[in-house]
């Protein structure tokens, strides 16, 4: 990992350039092309810049890799080859040294000897802010230990400048909208994870929203083995999510876990108004009785209430086919043009046309199936782009749509069928119209 910051800001700063003009050079090609010859190089411009972002993103970690990360997660939402070369940002990294390890959590843990029977040093999972390792306590409880890479902090704070370039630039190839409240709270929720007392905090808070749903596993946390940059809790083993999704795993099995983890979100956005916002599905493994086992809760979104009756209330409007409602709708909740007018009907009413068979009754929607459906959704982004070029939103649906992306993803990759309609109704709506 690049840890110097004269490094980290070349590197950055190199790929924020190279972005960027690759940006402006794509739009000032626009106007001598044809419709379809733009369509075909603006999808070419995004491979050509999702490989340079995944290149030097996965090998800087830290705030850098989670946006790219972040930036992975909407599958079915892209060309199928953009979407390749983001997920390899949700592989594991290089693991730290084995001595480097020892020396910073006997650094964050004085009385280390005393709490830890044994720890094995060579992690066995590693992701953009820190790397989990097995342990077994004193008391001879197994633990999962996740503990932050050195100087982490530091690094996340230095690359946030280079970082904003970035994801500007990233943003710009697949729209025009004002880029600050969606980087204030991308910046909020990265430096939010940087202190694991926080997470610790989310999973308590989690773990008793969610004492009566049996459906849904989330490890205790081991306080005496916590500080900020070290998170100890109790070891719980599951399928993984490679495993999961695999057509050797039971269908019927596969549906379950679709349905839990959208139950998940929704009782998150809708019920709790507490969403666990890191999709992932690294964060998440799987039982054989159906349960889902969820890990990390360094990003959770505290969700304002008139932003979940307005989110129930656009379920309920696609659920009726009323996209003559969703642009009120949607302003009521802060997204409108520049100028503060709704957004016309022709711009939404598509989108509700080509999502609408998601919560069909009869057959049940399978993700991942109809390809039309994704095909159509990036079709549609792409010919809207003129015309969604002006259109402001307020920060507090970034990490929501983040979550219901993700997880639209996660449920392609499992080919979950399921009553998604009901399930919608369960939690959404008491709350619509």
């Amino acid at each position: 990992m690049t840890t110097g910051a004269v490094g980290r800001f070349v590197r950055l700063g190199g790929l924020a350039g190279r972005v960027g003009a690759s940006v402006v050079g794509n739009k000032v090609m626009d106007i001598a092309r044809s419709d379809p010859e733009r369509q075909v190089q603006k999808t070419e411009n995004l491979i050509r810049n999702a490989v340079r972002i995944a290149e030097t993103l996965g090998e800087l970690k830290g705030a850098a890799m989670k946006i790219g990360q972040m930036l992975s997660l909407h599958e079915g939402l892209m060309p199928a080859e953009v979407a390749e070369v983001l997920r390899s940002l949700q592989k594991e990294a290089p693991p730290v040294p084995e001595e480097v390890i020892d020396l910073e959590i006997r650094g964050a843990l004085p009385n280390y000897d005393e709490i830890f029977d044994s720890l094995e040093l060579n992690a066995f999972a590693a992701a953009s802010i820190g790397q989990v390792h097995r342990g077994v306590l004193r008391d001879g409880r197994e633990v999962a230990v996740k503990i932050q890479y050195p100087l982490i902090d530091h690094i996340v704070r230095a690359d946030l400048k280079n970082l904003k370039r970035v994801m500007q630039s990233l943003v710009a190839l697949v729209m025009e909208v004002d880029f600050e409240p969606i980087w204030g709270e991308v910046r909020d929720r990265l430096l939010e994870e940087l202190d694991y007392t926080n997470e610790a905090a989310n999973m308590r808070r989690m773990a008793k929203l969610h004492a009566d749903v049996p459906e849904i596993v989330i490890p205790r946390v081991v306080e005496e083995a916590s500080t900020r940059n070290v998170l100890t809790m109790e070891y719980v083993g599951g399928i993984p999510p490679t495993e999961a999704c695999s057509n050797q795993m039971a269908q019927q099995l596969r549906d379950k876990w679709g349905a839990v983890l959208v139950q998940l979100m929704l009782r998150g956005l809708f019920e709790h108004r507490f969403l666990h916002a890191d999709p992932n599905l690294a964060n998440f493994a799987f039982l054989d009785d159906g349960r889902v086992i969820v890990y990390d809760f360094g990003c959770v979104k505290e969700v304002p209430e008139n932003i979940a009756v307005g989110y129930a209330e656009l379920w309920m409007a696609g659920l009726e086919k009323r996209g003559d409602l969703v642009p009120e709708i949607l302003g009521r909740i802060g997204v409108a043009t520049a100028d503060g007018t709704l957004l016309p009907v022709e711009l939404v009413e598509p989108y509700i046309d080509v999502l609408s068979p998601i919560l069909r009754a009869e057959p049940p929607f399978t993700f991942g199936e109809d390809d039309e459906i994704y095909s159509e959704l990036f079709a549609l982004g792409m010919s809207n782009w003129s015309k969604a070029m002006d259109i402001r939103f307020p920060q507090d649906v970034i990490f929501i749509d983040r979550a219901l992306g993700g997880h639209f993803g996660n449920l392609c990759r499992l080919n979950a069928t399921g009553p998604w309609r009901d399930i919608m109704l369960e939690f959404a709506g008491h709350l619509g119209p």
